[in-house]
């Protein structure tokens, strides 16, 4: 399906550990941006049991491309958002290599922080019930992988979501952050 046409629509990637604030960021970027849809890469592997093999794997990665493909085509939509956790390299090419970006612009962030402020934020949404205690050695053990991947590294240590937001809005428009 390349290019079978998403001219002048922006594409943004955005990537983190579990606890990071992705969802967050990306549901302030879709109120903030004009024309603009958001897909959640966990929403298309919602499952109890969660089981990861390659079947579920291969199957979550249809889903997501199969959506995003859609929103890259619906001339309604000028930006398109998704966020997942993309911690190799080999997701976000494989994700590239099955979208139709011609005519788009890609802007592939990762969002990154201290491993003490992962913690507050993991400890906060544990606390409230969001999150149970296993989340914290996952997502730290994932936390050292972002800095490996061709992405825009933002370090979201001591902003809010609504400043992560605007400076990714400032890489879209090419503006300096």
């Amino acid at each position: 399906m390349k290019g079978a046409g998403c001219s002048m629509k922006k594409l943004y990637l955005i990537g983190g550990t579990m606890g990071v604030g992705k969802t967050t960021v990306c549901q302030i970027l879709k109120r903030k941006l004009d024309r603009s849809v958001f897909l959640d890469g966990d929403w298309c592997w919602d499952a109890h049991p969660f089981l990861v093999n390659p079947e579920t794997k291969e199957m979550v990665m249809d889903n997501i491309c199969h959506v995003l493909n859609n929103f890259l085509h619906c001339q309604a939509y000028e930006h398109v958002i998704f966020c997942w956790v993309m911690h190799e390299q080999e997701i976000i090419d494989r994700l590239l290599g099955a979208l139709d970006t011609e005519d788009c612009q890609v802007r592939a962030i990762s969002l990154v922080c201290s491993r003490e402020a992962l913690a507050e934020r993991l400890q906060r949404d544990i606390r409230r019930g969001i999150r149970r205690e296993d989340v914290l050695e996952r997502s730290m053990g994932r936390l050292h992988l972002y800095g490996a991947l061709k992405t825009i590294k933002m370090d979201v240590s001591a902003i809010s979501p609504e400043e992560t937001a605007e400076k990714i809005m400032a890489l879209g428009e090419n503006r300096r952050i």
